[in-house]
């Protein structure tokens, strides 16, 4: 379902370009862009005392627990406060690590009440055991305020280290799939209609559920709230990774319009100026959302135990573990020999008399669809080769 506002927006879009408005069309795409990219997330964890609320918080943030931005974690009740961790990138998405269900302070049936409910757009009720009354009761409360709610089972790999110690024919996927049945099994007693239940372990996201998470929230968040998770989404596996590359990519033709529009204003040199600071933020948009900024490594490499050398030995862009500016842009572009081309013809079809302002708008407009193409290309290969590094695995793209 689309949000009513992008929805007027894209009309106001369409009705521009009907009445050969394009400054106007070109304005009202980049508010949407804009909106798109600060659209907000929030995302509710909860469940008992426990069951590894703060470390699949730090987990989906692609942070390690002893980071100093990280929910804290321990044996004892440590999370005492409705308490939002910002994604470190994306900090329009947050995850909110919720009090335990069913202490003291937040009885099962006032949780949802002194918790702020409405601000979520979506419950995660985590256990690592079984799911109790309390987790029930809380999710039928859910469900009477019409929000959705998943249930993880956390902490699976444990189950499976204890499975595998005491079986003498040990299966990892039909123990998976005894622990899950169980689970739904459970719920289904207790009145959990249809249950939909994931295994996962915090500390591995790209192994057993997490992946059939994200692609149930993609599927059931509404339409302009679907590329906030995916751009936060860690990059569990190659899927996602070219999952953003799509969406990055749908995006393209917008900022391609945009730069033809500019380069209509018969002032020499502007559009190239503009160009430059257009590419400056959407090539910045793909560095964070594949994670390839440094920040983003280096907390990669604590997760996963790889040396950030290592991680950074394989990137081959002249774009990723860079800060994105003027200069580098400008740079990159003289290198680029079509480019260099392309961007001479726009400037010297401005003084053709008619048709000149034409060509030029077309000359922008397919410079910077080109441009951000290969970029967007090369970004999605190096992200690529740095999950494959980061699991030891070849990193031939």
């Amino acid at each position: 379902m689309e949000n009513p506002s992008d929805i007027k927006l894209t009309a106001e879009i369409k009705e521009a370009l009907q009445n050969s408005n394009q400054a106007l069309a070109a304005a009202k795409i980049q508010e949407l862009l804009e909106k798109e990219t600060n659209t907000p997330l929030n995302i509710a964890i909860t469940g008992e005392c426990g069951s590894g609320k703060s470390t699949f918080v730090n987990a989906f943030r692609g942070i390690d627990n002893k980071d100093e931005r990280a929910a804290p974690t321990g044996c004892v009740e440590t999370t005492l406060e409705v308490t939002g961790y910002p994604h470190p990138n994306y900090p329009n998405v947050t995850l909110w690590d919720l009090p335990g269900v069913g202490t003291m302070k937040f009885p099962a049936d006032k949780y949802l009440n002194r918790v702020g409910f409405e601000k979520f757009d979506f419950f995660i009720i985590i256990s690592a055991t079984r799911f109790t009354e309390n987790d029930v009761k809380l999710a039928l409360e859910i469900q009477k305020m019409k929000k959705k709610f998943y249930f993880v089972r956390s902490k699976i790999d444990n189950d499976i280290r204890a499975e595998e110690r005491s079986q003498r024919e040990f299966s990892g996927e039909q123990t998976l799939a005894q622990i899950r049945e169980n689970c739904i099994q459970g719920l289904q007693k207790q009145n959990i209609a249809s249950p939909q239940v994931f295994l996962i372990s915090s500390f591995d996201l790209h192994l057993y559920d997490f992946h059939l998470l994200e692609e149930t929230l993609e599927r059931e968040l509404p339409e302009h709230k679907r590329n906030a998770l995916l751009f936060a989404m860690p990059n569990i596996s190659l899927e996602i990774i070219n999952k953003k590359k799509m969406a990055f990519q749908a995006q393209i033709k917008y900022y391609a319009f945009i730069s033809g529009v500019v380069a209509g204003v018969p002032v020499p040199g502007l559009s190239v100026d503009v160009d430059v600071a257009l590419l400056v933020g959407v090539v910045t948009q793909y560095v964070l959302g594949f994670g390839l900024d440094t920040p983003s490594l280096q907390r990669l490499a604590e997760t996963t135990h790889v040396p950030l050398k290592d991680l950074m030995n394989v990137i081959i862009s002249p774009l990723a573990a860079k800060k994105i500016n003027a200069e580098l842009i400008r740079k990159l572009l003289v290198q680029s020999a079509t480019t260099a081309v392309l961007m001479a013809a726009e400037e010297g079809s401005r003084f053709i008399p008619v048709v000149g302002i034409p060509v030029a708008m077309g000359l922008s407009s397919m410079t910077t669809y080109s441009i951000l193409n290969t970029f967007l290309d090369m970004l999605a290969e190096d992200a690529q080769r740095v999950f494959k590094r980061a699991l030891g695995l070849n990193t031939s793209v």
